[in-house]
């Protein structure tokens, strides 16, 4: 096993219990990531865990505007090989209320600007994702959640969680369809870090605390002061669940997207460009 990523959503901004901490800035082809990258050894269990805060330790990125390539990039180059990621989501059923912590397996996109690929420029890359997340690290992110998260705090695996732009929320007429396909959770950021961990051959799955009811529901207004005070109550039984999730992933668990670049790569290695080449080696190298 390589080192275990952990990428902190809305009111996580700081890493887990780490000894031996380090601070490494990395540089990409895709920019500077959100923060730098913090490195470590998680508590006594010889493990090393990196860190990077989503939307930078100030959260002074929106969710559009996000280094989505250059996180996952430096997240690469630190050697990670599983990501566990958090999201502050909106809550599209009545059962899932603010406090719950949701595994999701699926992801429906509904994002419009966003750059979703590492390929291009000479390389195409078709990789299947049906199954967005890991399905090895939902079920072991969900045990460990069950496990560790606080008696009164509710754990459901499973679910959709639709993507949208933002930073806006949803309109009402949004929200009431997005309901009424029955789907489950409605945040900004699933897309594309689910589609470039795929990219990377990083297993990847997501704990989402709920912090509120969108807008579909009666007398429902979703304000900043409401997510951000869910958030911060959502954020101990969400680190909990993480750090278990760190403390218990089996040393041999190997997970299908660690080779999902098998037999993807459409271009024949010859043609692609040298330049192109040098950018995508950390991630397709193997391939080329």
């Amino acid at each position: 096993m390589g080192t275990i990523g952990f990428i902190g959503g809305s009111g996580i901004y700081e890493a887990l219990p780490l000894n031996d901490v380090r601070e490494v800035e990395f540089d990409t082809p895709y920019g500077e990531p959100s923060d730098a990258v913090t490195i470590g050894e998680f508590g006594d269990t010889g493990r090393e865990v990196a860190f990077l805060p989503r939307h930078g330790s100030n959260h002074g990125v929106s969710p559009t505007d996000l280094p989505y390539r250059a996180n996952m990039y430096a997240l690469k180059k630190a050697g990670v090989t599983h990501v566990f990621a958090s999201n502050a989501v909106g809550s599209l059923k009545e059962e899932l209320e603010p406090g719950t912590l949701v595994v999701p397996d699926q992801i429906y996109d509904r994002t419009k600007h966003r750059d979703l690929s590492f390929y291009g420029d000479g390389v195409v890359v078709h990789q299947p994702f049906a199954d967005p997340y890991s399905p090895e690290l939902v079920d072991h992110l969900t045990e460990a959640a069950e496990s560790a998260a606080p008696d009164d705090t509710g754990v459901v695996k499973g679910g959709t969680y639709v993507c949208i732009e933002g930073p806006q929320y949803s309109t009402r007429a949004e929200s009431e369809f997005y309901k009424s396909q029955g789907w489950d959770l409605v945040g900004m950021t699933a897309i594309p870090e689910a589609k470039l961990a795929r990219e990377a051959e990083i297993a990847y799955a997501t704990i989402a605390g709920v912090t509120d009811y969108d807008v579909w529901k009666e007398d429902s207004e979703v304000t900043l002061e409401e997510v951000l005070e869910n958030a911060e109550k959502n954020q101990q039984a969400i680190k909990a669940a993480v750090e278990e999730a760190v403390r218990t992933l089996p040393e041999d668990l190997e997970c299908d997207a660690h080779s999902s670049l098998e037999g993807t790569v459409n271009t024949p290695t010859e043609a692609i460009p040298e330049a192109t080449k040098e950018r995508v080696e950390p991630l397709l190298g193997d391939y080329l």
